[in-house]
Formats: structure tokens, sequence, C-alpha cells
């Protein structure tokens, strides 16, 4: 099985993640592209989307993301089937908009038929915790099949 990491950053936190995200799946497949780039067109049923979004402004989509959102919006493709997870970037000193970037890339991809699995994470700024670091362990329990096999093992000394 695919997994294709899609990312919308403002400042390059969320691409940072996704690439690190990638290296945690050594025994997949894994492609990365900038939400920017991609045609939600290409999504596709048969890869596990992992999708990285931070939040912009008053809790909104960040510049990068904003086009292939509006596409999926305006296009409403049917995407079910597509099984996804979000790994959010905000800050709580935000209040209400802390991370709605993320929750709001999940919206959009559940209106399309899009099934979002496994934990909504979200990471928070305002904490000592690198977003690269909750990254690595929220990888860990996500529901990709085989991901168990493989990581048995994984972090274990």
């Amino acid at each position: 099985m695919r997994i294709v990491i899609l990312f919308g950053s403002e400042m390059g936190t969320s691409e940072g993640v996704a690439e690190c995200l990638a290296d945690e799946f050594p025994a997949h497949e894994v492609s990365v592209y900038d939400m920017f780039d991609f045609d939600p067109g290409d999504l596709d049923p048969s890869d596990f989307h992992i999708i990285v979004c931070s939040t912009y402004g008053d809790g909104e989509l960040p510049t990068g993301a904003e086009p292939f959102f509006k596409l999926l919006e305006s296009t409403q493709p049917d995407l079910t089937g597509l099984r996804f997870v979000v790994f959010g970037l905000g800050d709580t000193i935000y209040g209400d908009s802390f991370n709605r970037g993320g929750e709001i890339a999940a919206e959009l991809l559940i209106a399309c038929g899009a099934d979002q699995v496994g934990d909504h994470a979200r990471h928070d700024a305002s904490t000592p915790i690198r977003a690269k670091d909750m990254a690595r362990e929220w990888a860990r329990t996500l529901p990709i099949p085989a991901l168990q096999a493989t990581q048995a093992g994984h972090g274990t000394a």
C-alpha cells in the first residue's frame, strides 16, 4: 500500500513534519506532496493519505493548502473508500482557532465521502514538544495495514 503525505504550510513547519513522517514507513512506498502542487483529482482510494496541515491567521487553511481545498470543495469528487489521518499544527494562544486548519481539511475530505481513521493529532507550538517528535510517536499508532507488524520492534532496545 502506498502512503501519500500531503502538506499545507505557511512557514515550512508542515513540510518538515511531512518529510519526517515519510521516514517512519520504510516498508512502504511513500510519496510526499505540497498540496499547492497536488490536484484533488489525483486522490486515490487505494492509497493511505496523511494530511499535515498548519493553521494560519484567524483559524484558516494555510496559503499553500487553499487552492487544493477550494478545488476539492468546488468539484466534490467521490472519495468513498479513501482513508486518511490528519496531523494538525497550531498554537493554543489563538484560543478557538487552535488547529482549525487541520479540522477544516478533515471536514472537507469527509464531505466528499472520505473516512478519517486513527487519532487526529493536534500539535501545540506553545509546548516544549517538537512537532517532529510528536509526529514520530503518532506515526506508530496509525491504522495502516501491516504497519503494526513492521513496527512491532521499532523503537525498542
